[in-house]
């Protein structure tokens, strides 16, 4: 069994107390990870404070090293897809399509290095200043602690880390204990890409241990997390003015309107963005609100779609759905399900658990607001398709919500397309398609409860340098 140890200070460094990592379909364990300790903590921030003061690396240094990451990234595509399978339950033709996503957004980071730049400012038009003139530069902020998920372990690691290179910061990489392997992958390209040895440090452990201390550590000068809200406010509490991009999840809704161009098309992609990686994304469909009278067309057309789905083996090329991250989530979804059928809501198709940790893809139908199912994050292969009258009371449905990072409608009309962009309560709006699109160079982030800042590396690259202002009295 692989055995994969921290990497701190420039060198990989094991420790007294190991964890297992579980293959989430067998429930067995593939690998060993070491644990950190508070001691191990303060080391690598030191570390990283030390290379930031003492390595300075020009752009076009971070464009060639990025972009070095991105090819290394595709070159090692299979064994990376393997792991990822394995402790992520993430079906093979997910895993490898997430892993040419990383390695666009490394190349995008790459290219973004080269483009950091300030602006001119005209302080001489200000009364007695005419001998003045004024520019700002954008420098980095020093210190980043990237925290990541597992739902997408590959690209979100890239997503927190190719930025804070690029922006000439250096970096802690904590990521979560369920998928730390593919994490330290990275890291091991980033080296071989040449990454300055103490430029990037690696540690794994809980929350409770390790990430409170990162947390209490003032010579972290910033956070990047992707998580729940309940951790996300912790974050904000504990480290006080110091800045961060929180990215915290979603009830997702799509509006269906009478006039959608293709109501088959719209049903497949609802249903396809229901379910993908078994529905634990942050942007996936989990609210559809359908006008009235084309409901019945729509979800027939949504479980002819669903009960073709195959679920099961994650490393089986046929298998549309892999199994949930563990046996408590495959538990906590199915109580919601019973209760939201208990309290009205109807079931068209799933709504059962196959195995310890699989669950079947999962249609409802009507319910209210205050369901869990509706109103708190599913993250699992459920979504509730709910019918609406009129187009002002779908908006006041999609809005009725604690979350708002994306939402989608499928409309013909214009006046309705550009009524919803401006009257939904979201980071974005997709027009004819599903809250689930997203590409990475795109602005990425959430209003309410789905977090602050944006992700994408051209705007965290802004988030993860500071403007500074220079004047010359001439």
């Amino acid at each position: 069994m692989e055995h994969y140890k921290l990497y701190v200070n420039g060198e990989w460094v094991d420790t007294v107390k190991h964890k297992e990592v579980i293959n989430k379909y067998t429930g067995e364990p593939f690998a060993t990870i070491a644990q950190a300790e508070k001691e191990d903590v303060d080391r690598a921030v030191a570390a990283a404070r030390k290379s930031f003061q003492a390595v300075k690396l020009s752009p076009y240094q971070r464009y060639e090293i990025l972009s070095r990451a991105s090819k290394l990234l595709i070159e090692k595509q299979e064994e990376i897809a393997k792991i990822l399978c394995q402790e992520a339950g993430k079906i093979i033709s997910e895993a490898r399509g997430e892993i040419k996503r990383a390695a666009l957004t490394f190349e995008i980071a790459a290219e973004e290095a080269k483009r950091i730049h300030g602006e001119m400012v005209p302080v001489e038009a200000s009364p007695g200043a005419e001998n003045r003139m004024a520019f700002t530069i954008r420098v980095p902020v020093g210190v980043v602690c990237a925290i990541t998920p597992f739902n997408f372990p590959v690209n979100l690691v890239a997503h927190k880390v190719a930025p804070a290179i690029a922006a000439g910061n250096t970096l802690i990489l904590k990521p979560t204990q369920e998928t730390p392997v593919v994490a330290a992958k990275i890291v091991e390209i980033l080296l071989e890409a040449g990454l300055p040895k103490e430029h990037i440090n690696l540690l794994f452990g809980s929350g409770t241990n390790v990430g409170e201390a990162l947390l209490h550590n003032q010579d972290i000068n910033f956070y990047s997390f992707t998580g729940s809200p309940a951790v996300g406010e912790r974050i904000r509490n504990i480290i006080g003015l110091r800045k961060c991009t929180l990215e915290l999840g979603s009830n997702s809704a799509v509006i269906v309107h009478l006039d959608a161009y293709d109501i088959k098309e719209a049903a497949f992609l609802c249903a396809q963005k229901s379910f993908i990686n078994a529905g634990q994304v942050c942007i996936s469909v989990q609210r559809v609100y359908v006008h009235k009278h084309i409901f019945e067309e729509f979800i027939n057309e949504m479980k002819l779609y669903t009960e073709k789905l195959v679920i099961g083996d994650p490393m089986d090329e046929k298998t549309n759905i892999g199994p949930l991250i563990n046996e408590r989530e495959a538990e906590r979804i199915d109580g919601w399900v019973k209760e939201a059928v208990n309290q009205g809501a109807k079931l068209i198709t799933g709504g059962e658990r196959i195995g310890k940790s699989c669950y079947k893809p999962t249609i409802l139908s009507g319910g209210n607001k205050d369901m869990k199912i509706v109103c708190m994050e599913a993250f699992a292969p459920v979504v509730t398709v709910i019918p609406y009258d009129e187009i002002d009371e779908a908006i006041k449905y999609t809005n009725d919500s604690q979350f708002g990072l994306q939402a989608g409608i499928f409309t013909s009309n214009i006046n309705i397309a550009f009524k919803a962009a401006r009257e939904i309560e979201t980071g974005g709006v997709m027009i004819n398609d599903t809250s689930m699109y997203r590409v990475d160079a795109m602005p990425y982030g959430g209003i309410k409860r789905s977090g602050t800042g944006k992700e994408g590396p051209k705007y965290v690259i802004e988030e993860m340098t500071e403007e500074k202002i220079i004047v010359f009295n001439l």
